[in-house]
């Protein structure tokens, strides 16, 4: 079982990953915003952090880059359904800025299950 912090100003797809993520046995506390993820980080570090990029108070490019440079062996998804660029191109940048897997919204909750399994086993390795 890991800590799983999912990070989405959408209450739906928050409360739907913690359903999916808890049904696969792990802990999962979420935040609706990056500002909000990162006190719950910095009081009690996520072995895996899911985010989405657009976000009131800190957007998710600033979370990962935060998450990263405070905690390097945290794993990092990143997800975005659109902005005024390509969505791809908003998770190439997240990438780039630091995180280890992103999901194009809408997405399978089985492919994010998957996912994080993947990563988290790649962790213990």
């Amino acid at each position: 079982m890991a800590r799983i912090l999912v990070i989405d100003d959408d209450d739906a797809i928050r409360f739907s990953l913690k359903l999916a993520l808890e049904d696969a046995d792990h802990h999962v506390e979420d935040a609706a915003n990056g500002e909000e993820g990162m006190i719950r980080f910095r009081i009690n570090p996520a072995d895996l952090v899911i985010t989405d990029i657009f976000m009131p108070e800190k957007e998710g490019l600033e979370t990962i880059d935060e998450i990263r440079r405070s905690c390097p062996q945290t794993k990092i998804i990143a997800m975005s359904g659109g902005g005024r660029m390509d969505p791809e191109d908003y998770l190439e940048i997240a990438r780039r800025v630091g995180a280890d897997r992103t999901l194009f919204k809408p997405f399978d909750i089985q492919m994010l299950v998957d996912t994080v399994d993947d990563l988290l086993r790649r962790r213990q390795n």
